[in-house]
């Protein structure tokens, strides 16, 4: 740490303040949980040990650097968790520049609203395991998105868990990513309120979801149906996020926010610059592609995608579902009375097998083409029952792990409030940083 705030101070000329006459002892008062002595032994070494740095390496006088190599340290401290502020506007400075390096970061949300399905699964979740191999991510479940219609509280906090156990049992690693529900960041819903003075009543009325989503009852929908697409630009953009993984139904929602991100950035563009941000302070966040879109339709009707709304329960495969409820549900998914064909071309105006030939490849994680190889010209009795035992052997197991979880929902909120804690360091530099463009008087 000491020589990467060293280096960043030499490239880019950093003033230190002139009044240096606060002696390392008052500092140190600032050490609030520095009681012991191995703790005041700890910090003298490392104050020792970066001065006789500085001194060597620094631009600045000696007696400046002296105090530097403290202010350093501090940053060091406050990293360890033994330090709970910086002790200099410098050191504040230093950690706060830090934090606002425009850094590769993916975020990617999901309703918590019940009934997990198959199509959650090979749409989403599935991919943000492959994601956290290669990405700093942040998995959220966005819960100010789910108020926007009616909910029962007791079964939002429950599907709240339900989304949080379905990323754990799948594979995502709540140390190395961070997992979170979004009303737990309250720079969601305040970037929000300023991206909605932001963003214009024109864009907002192109957005096809709340048309559909409404219905002929547009009139009695929330004013946060209607404006929740500001929220999902401020879910991005409060972590300064460069790239969103996104399905089809989701494309609007991402240029949207590219176009909030570019205005804010052309209207504030005089003090953006004044602090340092060069062209703009939002990134325009990038689809992120992820393979062949996985959309999974209804078992009933292959020409409406899968949806936990729907009143069938046969018209979807549930995470919860056990094995004798997935065979049931996969052998009576509708289908038509020709054979499979052993090309793609012979899928064409054929929607229901078309679904079930697609949900086999993306869990065997092959082509359909190939799925057509294995089984073209065969019944679909046959090939119901391959696809039985593929999705029982593949799906089972995360849905015994979820039952697991969820018997301890303690653990999942642990999980939670921890991921909360990590991205609000993330985004509460960021939301301040735009409060301060903005014009805002902050503390």
């Amino acid at each position: 740490m000491v020589f990467k705030v060293l280096q960043r101070c030499n490239q880019e000329k950093w003033p230190y303040p002139e009044d240096v006459e606060t002696t390392a002892i008052c500092r140190v008062k600032g050490l609030e949980r520095a009681t012991s002595p191995s703790r005041d032994l700890f910090l003298a070494y490392f104050c020792g040990f970066n001065a006789i740095l500085i001194l060597f390496m620094s631009p600045w006088p000696r007696a400046t650097s002296l105090h530097i190599a403290l202010d350093i340290s501090s940053i060091f401290l406050i990293e360890h968790g033994l330090l709970a502020k910086p002790v200099s506007a410098f050191a504040n400075y230093a950690l706060e520049r830090d934090e606002m390096e425009l850094k590769q970061r993916v975020f990617s949300g999901v309703q918590p609203t019940g009934n997990l399905h198959l199509g959650n699964y090979l749409g989403a979740i599935k991919k943000f395991v492959a994601l956290q191999e290669h990405h700093d991510c942040l998995f959220c479940v966005v819960d100010l998105h789910a108020i926007t219609v009616r909910q029962d509280p007791s079964e939002l906090a429950q599907s709240t868990r339900e989304v949080t156990a379905a990323f754990l049992a799948a594979g995502i690693d709540p140390k190395q990513q961070i997992i979170f529900n979004q009303s737990q960041v309250p720079g969601h819903a305040e970037l929000a309120w300023i991206f909605n003075c932001v963003a214009r009543l024109g864009w907002l009325n192109r957005m096809t979801q709340f048309k559909e989503k409404a219905g002929k009852h547009r009139e009695n929908a929330s004013v946060g149906l209607y404006a929740y697409p500001n929220l999902v630009a401020a879910d991005i953009l409060v972590y300064r996020a460069t790239h969103v993984p996104v399905g089809a139904d989701q494309k609007q929602h991402l240029e949207l926010a590219r176009d909030i991100a570019q205005k804010f950035n052309t209207d504030f563009a005089e003090p953006i610059a004044k602090a340092g941000f060069g062209d703009g302070f939002f990134p325009l966040p990038e689809p992120l592609i992820t393979g062949p879109a996985t959309r999974v339709m209804s078992l009933r009707d292959g020409s409406k995608k899968m949806s936990k709304s729907e009143p069938s329960e046969m018209s979807r495969i549930n995470l919860s579902d056990d094995a004798d409820a997935i065979a049931k549900k996969i052998r009576k998914a509708k289908t038509d009375p020709e054979p499979l064909p052993s090309e793609l071309d012979g899928l064409d105006g054929r929607p229901e097998a078309e679904n079930l030939v697609c949900i086999y490849a993306a869990i065997a994680e092959i082509a359909p083409e190939q799925v057509l190889g294995d089984f073209g010209g065969g019944s679909f009795s046959a090939f119901k029952h391959a696809l039985v035992e593929l999705t029982v052997e593949k799906i089972s197991p995360i849905t015994n792990e979820m039952n697991k979880l969820m018997a301890n929902p303690g653990d999942i909120d642990e999980v939670l409030a921890d991921g909360s804690d990590r991205a609000n360091q993330i985004a509460e530099p960021i939301y301040r940083k735009v409060k301060e463009i903005v014009g805002f008087v902050v503390r």
